[in-house]
């Protein structure tokens, strides 16, 4: 698509889920998330971390992983891709490693017309323990090590996942040229979620001086588990421009080309970055 053609603003939505442990029930969700979007206008729709499986152990997730390229899951993200002509961000799912009892976090994105057109694989695995809760991925995660960016529309799109957006290099790397959308699914602990979810993605925003898509997961599940949700989109000014506390739903923003273009213009912060 030609400049001269591209959308001035893109429609976008971050959708929540409340996911338990049977896949089957997560994907109808996810579907019906995925049409509702479609249905309101939105052209570009993004799932939450583990939007297929949040399993009572973390060892559920290895035994509903896939092969790269094939399996339900990801079956369902094209046709759903397909069927509401969106440009799907499709949260993360379990892929196989090499390793049996290992597996990696990955986010697929397919286009409109069912293509899978990138994968990301989550690089930073999250570790935390405050003597009451207790979490380590790196048990049967494997790290990724490849920041990925894809072109939708002519926007440059940067993924990442949850944890990931602690670690302000990552985004650094996505922003040669410089990314006009984050993405985040994510699946944050209520307790940093309290604390640090929106400071996180506001600063994110502010510092690439882009949009910011979050869909998470938002509430109490069948596992016991209570995750923070607060699904929103962040403008690059760091305005919240859309939030859901938490329940499955959509948020809707726009993301504005001549938005971007002003605070890049008026504050130059991007130009002015030093290699130290």
């Amino acid at each position: 698509m030609s400049a001269q053609t591209e959308p001035a603003r893109m429609k976008i939505a971050a959708l929540q889920m409340v996911s338990t442990p049977d896949v089957a029930r997560n994907l109808d969700t996810a579907a019906s998330l995925i049409d509702e979007a479609a249905r309101n206008g939105a052209a570009l729709v993004a799932l939450p971390e583990y939007f297929c499986i949040l399993g009572s152990r973390d060892t559920d997730k290895v035994a509903v992983a896939e092969d790269d390229g094939q399996g339900p899951i990801q079956q369902l993200l094209a046709d759903c891709a397909r069927r509401a002509r969106v440009w799907l961000v499709g949260g993360t799912l379990p892929m196989r490693t090499a390793d049996p009892q290992r597996v990696r976090n990955s986010c697929c994105v397919y286009a409109p017309d069912g293509r899978r057109v990138a994968r990301y694989d989550k690089i930073h695995l999250f570790a935390y323990d405050n003597g009451r809760e207790r979490y380590e991925e790196g048990r049967v995660l494997e790290a990724g090590d490849t920041p990925v960016a894809f072109e939708a529309d002519g926007l440059r799109i940067g993924l990442s996942v949850c944890y990931d957006v602690r670690f302000p290099e990552l985004y650094r790397a996505l922003g040669d040229p410089p990314c006009d959308l984050l993405c985040v699914p994510s699946s944050f602990t209520y307790t940093t979620g309290l604390a640090h979810w929106q400071l996180l993605l506001r600063t994110r925003a502010v510092e690439n001086q882009c949009y910011v898509i979050a869909p998470a997961q938002g509430g109490t599940h069948e596992n016991g588990r209570r995750t923070y949700g607060h699904s929103m989109i962040v403008d690059p000014w760091g305005e919240v421009l859309a939030q859901r506390d938490e329940g499955a739903g959509v948020v809707y923003a726009q993301v504005d080309r001549a938005r971007i273009t002003a605070v890049r213009t008026q504050l130059p912060a991007l130009q002015h970055r030093r290699q130290l």
